[in-house]
C-alpha cells in the first residue's frame, strides 16, 4: 500500500497507555497523523513532554521531534492524562499490560480499567484496537461489554473494535515497531480492512490481516508460547548436561550446525511476554476443560530455573572452600533482559531470593535498572555504581554490554568464585548454565 493512502474518516489518534508498547506505537503513528498518548500516570506525562523517555525506547531527539502543544493540532503526538483530551479521537489503540497474579493466573484489570477510560469517550463510529496480549475471546467477551456498558452504545452497529497484538522487543534498536510485521483484525471484515490499512501506513515491514480477532488474538499468544517451551527443553538439556560434566553452550554450537537446528539458549524465562502469556492461554484451555501438559510443563521447568541457578553457585562455593553462610555476592544485572531498563517480571528476584535463603549476603549492581523502581517492585536494594569491594562469588546474571568490559576479577577475593548465567564470559568461570 502507498504510504500517502487516504483512509476516511482521517484517523484522530489516542494511544491509550505509553510504556514499552505504547510509547513507540504513538511516536510511529504521530509521523502521519494527529495522536494523543494518554496515560493516567502524571509523572509519566510530564517526563514525555520534556522529551524523556525513562524506557529509553525512543531517543530524546526523535521523541522532541514529534511533540505538539496541544491535542488538536496537526501531525503530531499530544501526551496527556486528561481525559477531556482524547474526546474527540476516532481510533483508541490500548496498549496496557496483561500481567499475571501471584497464582500465574491472568489479570485483567489494566484493560477492563482502560475499557471503561476509552467508554466514557466513545461516540458513534470509532473504532477501539486492542494491542494487549491476551487469550483468544477477550477482547470481544470481555473489553467490548465495558465499552457497550460505559458508552450506552451497541457494539458493530455504533462502534467497532480491532485487534493487533504488540510485538515490541524492549531494549532492540535493530526491530523497531516499524520493521516487524503487523497482524491485524477487525470485528467485521470492512473494520479489519480499515484497521488494516491504518497499521500499513506506518508499518513498512507490512501486515497480515488475519480473519477473526480470535485468530489475531491466537496466534499471538502461541507466539511466545512457543519460544517458552524452546527454551524451557534447552534448559532441561543444561541441567542434563551438567550432570555429565558436558558444556551445554558446545553441544548447542556442534547441534546448531544442522541448517533446520533451532537456535535457543538455556537461561532465565522472566519479562512481561515469554514468562506470562503461555499462563493465558492455559487458562482459556482449563477454561474448557483441557488441561495443557506441554505448556505448564514448560512453565514449571522454566520458573524452577532460578532456584536451580542459585544450587550450581552454592556448588561452585563448596567445591572451592568458600564458606557458604555469611558469603558476600555480587550480581550483575537485574532487568529481565540485556541493554534495557525493564525489570518487569525479572527471574534474576528468583536467584537472589534463593541464594538469601542460604544465608548469602547479595549485593546488586545495574548500570540500567533504576534502583527506585526496583526497590518499589521487589523490595531489594540495588546500585548503578560498580561497588568499591571484593566479593566471595560474582553471578553475571544479564549480559549487558557494560558487563563485558567490567574488571570482574578486580572484585573478586581470592578463590571467589564466578558463575555466567548467560554463557557470554567464556571458559574461564566456575560455573555456567
Amino acid at each position: 500500500m502507498s504510504q500517502n493512502h487516504k483512509i476516511t474518516p482521517s484517523p484522530r489518534l489516542a494511544i491509550i497507555g505509553l510504556g514499552y508498547v505504547g510509547l513507540p506505537l504513538a511516536r510511529l503513528f504521530a509521523t502521519k497523523f494527529p495522536v494523543v498518548g494518554f496515560d493516567i500516570n502524571q509523572k509519566r506525562i510530564d517526563e514525555l513532554n520534556a522529551g524523556k523517555d525513562n524506557t529509553l525506547e525512543i531517543e530524546v531527539d526523535v521523541l522532541q521531534k514529534v511533540l505538539v502543544k496541544s491535542p488538536s493540532d496537526a501531525n503530531g503526538l499530544f501526551c496527556s492524562a486528561n481525559l477531556e483530551d482524547i474526546k474527540d479521537c476516532n481510533y483508541y489503540v490500548v496498549t496496557v499490560p496483561t500481567p499475571v497474579d501471584k497464582n500465574n493466573r491472568p489479570d485483567l484489570t489494566p484493560l477492563y480499567k482502560s475499557s471503561e477510560t476509552v467508554g466514557r469517550v466513545l461516540k458513534k463510529g470509532d473504532i477501539v484496537i486492542y494491542e494487549s496480549t491476551v487469550y483468544p475471546g477477550v477482547t470481544e467477551e470481555e473489553c467490548v461489554p465495558v465499552l457497550e456498558r460505559v458508552s450506552g452504545l451497541k457494539f458493530n452497529v455504533d462502534f467497532f473494535a480491532g485487534y493487533s497484538p504488540e510485538r515490541i522487543n524492549p531494549g532492540d534498536k535493530e526491530h523497531t515497531v516499524e520493521k516487524i510485521l503487523k497482524v491485524t483484525a477487525g470485528s467485521t471484515p470492512e473494520i479489519g480492512k480499515k484497521v488494516d490499512d491504518l497499521y500499513k501506513t506506518v508499518i513498512t515491514a507490512g501486515t497480515h490481516l488475519a480473519p477473526t480477532i480470535k485468530v489475531a488474538e491466537a496466534a499471538k499468544v502461541i507466539e511466545n508460547s512457543q519460544r517458552d517451551i524452546n527454551i524451557a527443553f534447552v534448559n532441561e538439556l543444561a541441567k542434563i548436561f551438567n550432570l555429565l560434566d558436558i558444556n551445554t553452550h558446545d553441544v548447542l554450537e556442534a547441534a546448531g550446525t544442522k541448517w533446520n537446528f533451532l537456535p535457543f539458549k538455556p537461561g532465565l524465562v522472566g519479562g512481561h511476554c515469554i514468562g506470562v502469556d503461555p499462563y493465558y492461554l492455559a487458562q482459556k484451555a482449563q477454561e474448557k476443560g483441557y488441561h495443557p501438559e506441554i505448556i505448564l510443563a514448560g512453565r514449571r521447568l522454566n520458573d524452577s530455573m532460578g532456584e536451580y541457578v542459585a544450587a550450581q553457585v552454592v556448588k561452585c562455593m563448596i567445591k572451592k572452600g568458600v564458606t557458604v553462610n555469611g558469603a558476600q555476592l555480587l550480581m550483575l544485572g537485574i532487568t529481565f533482559k540485556e541493554n534495557c531498563p525493564d525489570v518487569r517480571n525479572t527471574k534474576i528476584v528468583d536467584v537472589i531470593a534463593s541464594l538469601k535463603e542460604y544465608g548469602i549476603q547479595v549485593s546488586i549492581y545495574d548500570p540500567w535498572a533504576n534502583p527506585a523502581e526496583v526497590k518499589h517492585e521487589y523490595k531489594i536494594e540495588s546500585t548503578k555504581e560498580i561497588p568499591n569491594q571484593k566479593f566471595d562469588a560474582v553471578v553475571l546474571g544479564v549480559s549487558h554490554k557494560e558487563f563485558l568490559q567490567l574488571d570482574i576479577p578486580s572484585l573478586q577475593k581470592e578463590n571467589s568464585v564466578l558463575y555466567d548465567v548467560k554463557g557470554i564470559l567464556g571458559n574461564n568461570v566456575d560455573g555456567k548454565l
